[in-house]
């Protein structure tokens, strides 16, 4: 019989932890990147159609 590798297994759940962890910070991230972004487009509509 085979022996168990524990510390394989260990690193990938490590490493499964960390990438969702990162996935997280990514979408906590996101949101803030992408209001700045809408906000001069909102401008720049209104702009046009003041003039």
């Amino acid at each position: 019989m085979a022996k168990t590798n524990y510390t394989f297994e260990k690193r990938q759940k490590e490493l499964a932890k960390k990438k969702k962890q990162e996935e997280k910070r990514l979408k906590k991230v996101a949101p803030k990147d992408e209001q700045p972004q809408e906000a001069p487009q909102q401008q720049s509509a209104d702009e046009t159609a003041a003039t």
